[in-house]
This record gives structure tokens, sequence and C-alpha cells, in this order.
């Protein structure tokens, strides 16, 4: 598998060349000190991992929704993201997303769109809230947020029936909806660090089925 790993290579900005290796399906360039993505990378349209992780984008470019080829992993963590361009909700393959420890107060609504998502994490952010339209990444089993200052979860969390896990440490919880019950699948849901919320009684029906509730 063609691929191309620039990991931690102190490049302060990506080498043109990159962007005419056409058949590149992996390609690593976290922990770069870049601070900007070149519209060119639009034209990696067989790529199937990227890493930008560990830098300081402050954007991404919109061609970044041309990867239609993008499935497995886009890490965009720890940088100084506040938004994401809209267009990105046409990457419905992708099956990974981290976009956690950036400067999210928003969640991006183009997020809603990647329907394939099988695992999102957007830890240490500045969320106080969720869209109703999260119920439309059906099928999604991991959902990781801790360290935000979400006070609930949208109603349409039912729509999440592929759901194992939900991570909720650290945040200024004050309710939760009982609409977590009816998640069929779901074997964790972590309340720990969470000094706001009187625990639900409907918490003790999700341990009785054998989900580990930690709190």
């Amino acid at each position: 598998m063609p691929d191309l790993n620039l990991w931690k290579k102190y490049l302060g900005h990506v080498p043109e060349s990159v962007w005419n290796q056409a058949d590149l399906e992996t390609l690593v360039l976290a922990d770069n000190d870049l601070s900007e993505i070149s519209d060119q990378i639009g034209r990696l349209r067989k790529l199937r991992m990227l890493d930008l992780g560990h830098n300081q984008l402050t954007r991404v470019p919109d061609t970044l929704a041309d990867l239609d080829g993008l499935t497995d992993f886009l890490y965009l963590h720890d940088n100084r993201l506040a938004s994401l361009p809209a267009s990105l909700a046409r990457l419905t393959k992708l099956r990974y997303l981290n976009i956690s420890e950036n400067a999210f107060e928003v969640f991006p609504e183009c997020v809603s769109g990647m329907a394939s998502l099988i695992e999102l994490r957007a830890t240490d952010n500045q969320l106080t809230s969720l869209p109703d339209s999260i119920g439309r990444l059906t099928n999604l089993r991991e959902l990781h947020l801790r360290n935000n200052r979400l006070t609930t979860l949208p109603e349409s969390i039912e729509m999440l029936r592929e759901l194992r896990q939900i991570d909720l440490r650290g945040n200024q919880l004050t309710h939760l909806p009982a609409a977590i019950t009816t998640l069929p699948r779901l074997d964790k849901l972590d309340l720990r660090w969470v000094t706001t919320l009187a625990p639900p009684p409907w918490l003790e029906t999700l341990e009785s089925r054998g989900c580990a509730v930690y709190r």
C-alpha cells in the first residue's frame, strides 16, 4: 500500500512534492508545526488514512472533502481548530474521526453527515451541546466526549442503535435522557469526574442488563 510517513520531521510546511503523489493511500503529517494545509491536498483522491494531528492548524481546506476514498482514519486532534468546512459532510465513507484537543465550542455540523463513522473522538474541547443531527450517525459504536462542557445529550441519541460506549467524563452534566436505556448494544457509560449530575434511577436498569456504568 503506497504510504508516506513524515511524522515529526519538523517540516513547518508540507513540501509541494507531496501533493504530486496521487497514488498515496496513507499520509502522516503529524507533529510538524504545520499552520496550514494546501488546497492541493484534494488531489490525493486515493487516500484512505490521513493524519494531521499534533500541529497548529486553525483551519483545514474545503478540498479535504474531495478525498472520497478516505475510509479508514482522519486524525485532526491537537490542533487549534474551532470549526470545520461544511463540505466535509461529503466524507460519507469515513469510519474513524478524531477532533479531540482543539477549540470547538460548537459541534461541527458536517460530522453528522459522515454516515459511516464507527468511532468519533471529540474529547478536550469546549462543547456545550450536541446537535439533534448526531442521531444520523447510525453506525456509531464509540462516542468519546471527555472533558467538554456538556450539560446533557440530545434525545436523538436513541437513534444510535449500534452504540457500545459513551465517554462523558469530566463534563458539566445536569441531565441525561432516559432514551439511553433503549440503546440495545450499550455496554459502557463513563460518568467519572462528573460532579453536577444527580444519578438518574435508570442507571440501575443499565447495570442490571450488564452495561458497565462508571461513576
